[in-house]
């Protein structure tokens, strides 16, 4: 029987019969479905493999149809930080439900690049929840194919670190306004978690105060509801 062996991140795990269950993963090759035979049973040598909030190294052989059978599975990081606090937890949640929808319009690599760093973001309790959760609605958006512009507002101008901007829901993007609360120094910041990893922007000092006006973007933009 022909196996694949990849890294892998858990999505869904559905019961099926009495001891099997099917399970949706995200690869570094985008989203596959598989079943995992006797995984309930109390002896099973594949259910420690396949936790929630990790990482795995799986070997799926050839099933029936697009439905592929786990054969082996592997913790290679499990981010139990994450389970001892509450808003990260669901948050992790939110994020693996949000990329499983997703890659259902969009497969590919990306998706399991984001939540490997989500996840182990999460985990890093020094950094904050609200970068995290900025880092990933502005990576959602952009591979889902409507990145947020920091370089022209609404209206196709450059943007300028003299005005200040305010953020369109209905046209995607940010508007001149005079009054808007939108400065040079959130957009400079945007542009640096469009372009680094979490490691590099919890380096980034002085963002406390700047943080939730671009949670807040970020969120709008993803057109996430919470």
């Amino acid at each position: 029987m022909k196996t694949t062996k990849t890294e892998a991140i858990v999505l869904r795990r559905t019961n099926y019969g009495e001891t099997d269950r099917i399970l949706q993963l995200i690869t570094p090759t985008g989203k596959i479905s598989v079943m995992a035979r006797g995984v309930r049973k109390e002896k099973s040598k594949l259910a420690g493999g396949i936790e929630l909030f990790a990482v795995c190294d799986v070997v799926i052989g050839e099933g029936k149809g697009e439905l592929g059978v786990l054969t082996s599975s592997r913790l290679i990081k499990f981010y139990k930080n994450i389970m001892v606090d509450y808003d990260r937890m669901q948050f992790a949640y939110l994020a693996i439900k949000l990329v499983s929808g997703a890659s259902e319009m969009v497969d590919g690599a990306d998706w399991y690049d984001i939540l490997s760093e989500v996840l182990a973001g999460l985990d890093a309790i020094t950094i904050p929840l609200g970068l995290i959760q900025t880092w990933f609605y502005l990576h959602y958006a952009e591979v889902l194919g409507y990145g947020l512009s920091l370089q022209y507002d609404v209206d196709g101008n450059k943007l300028s670190a003299d005005n200040k901007y305010q953020y369109s829901d209905e046209d995607k993007g940010l508007r001149l306004a005079e009054n808007g609360d939108i400065g040079s120094d959130h957009i400079k910041f945007l542009r640096l978690v469009q372009s680094k990893s979490l490691k590099v922007l919890v380096q980034v000092g002085g963002i406390g105060d700047i943080l939730p006006d671009c949670l807040m973007i970020a969120r709008r933009h993803a057109a996430i509801k919470v």
